[in-house]
């Protein structure tokens, strides 16, 4: 399977729905995805929309590959809380279209940064029962023990270090900005999001922000957040076009004025990295 873009039977393909209908067969791992008998007795055109519209126009365009946009998905997904058998569908998806276990658990261990950790736990809990029936899920990676005699200074200082190489001297304002009100979140923010969470191994930073900009997008109620998020993709490697494509897919996932949104949030980060390039 190439790495980069989707696998379609013609990429020529006439219809919309034979190119999504090859896409989706990738994602799902059979030839007759459950879709398109489930929704036949009461919403067939829904089907239909699916297969279309959500792998025929978004999942086959070129930006991000199909593991990106699965992490992408599961992120999302597991931060709205609500949609736990499309959860467990792309779950299975991105097993099925190469990504780890590891990969997957960190993710979603990531989740309960931005949507709280009953998201991430119930998210791992959706996760523990598709790993326990799909032959591709491998073995659980080993746990992450702190260094022996770490401190919380030894946290504080690799949250800030973690922070700094994401979005500059972001750290120093975010403690700067709570100083009056709630130093100590400041503080937690640094040692636990970015020393403990940020710093795992397991998930590169860029797929780590790409996750962030899905669920910041998705959950729609974190525009300021969004913004710094997609700086951070930027400055982790990341282009303009995986940022437009993470949020053109939740379109299909949160909605199109979650992704309106989402876009107003991009041009203004756009234009500000256009007008000082110096500050990138």
């Amino acid at each position: 399977m190439n790495d980069n873009t989707p696998e379609t039977t013609d990429p020529t393909s006439d219809t919309r729905y034979e190119r999504g209908l090859a896409v989706l067969r990738q994602v799902a791992g059979t030839d007759r995805p459950a879709v398109l008998d489930s929704l036949a007795d009461i919403a067939p055109d829904l089907a239909r929309y699916t297969v279309e519209f959500g792998y025929g126009d978004i999942y086959s365009r070129p930006g991000l590959t199909l593991r990106q946009r699965q992490l992408a998905n599961i992120a999302a997904l597991a931060a709205l809380g609500r949609a736990e058998p499309q959860l467990r569908f792309h779950l299975a998806g991105a097993l099925n279209v190469g990504c780890t276990r590891r990969e997957i658990v960190e993710t979603l261990i990531h989740v309960c940064l931005y949507a709280g950790f009953p998201a991430a736990l119930n998210g791992l809990g959706a996760a523990r029962e598709v790993f326990e029936t799909h032959p591709a899920a491998g073995e659980p990676a080993p746990a992450e023990a702190p260094a022996p005699g770490e401190t919380t200074d030894d946290r504080y200082r690799r949250g800030l270090a973690a922070l700094a190489e994401i979005d500059g001297h972001a750290g120093e304002q975010v403690i700067a900005s709570l100083r009056d009100i709630a130093p100590d979140l400041g503080r937690y923010l640094l040692e636990f999001a970015f020393g403990d969470v940020y710093s795992r191994t397991g998930l590169d930073l860029r797929s780590r922000e790409l996750a962030t900009v899905a669920m910041c997008t998705a959950l729609g109620t974190a525009a300021p957040q969004l913004a710094v998020h997609i700086h951070a993709l930027l400055n982790v490697g990341g282009t303009e076009e995986e940022v437009v494509e993470t949020i053109t897919q939740m379109a299909g996932y949160a909605g199109f004025p979650a992704a309106l949104n989402g876009i107003a949030v991009a041009r203004t980060v756009f234009a500000e990295r256009a007008a000082h390039p110096d500050r990138n």
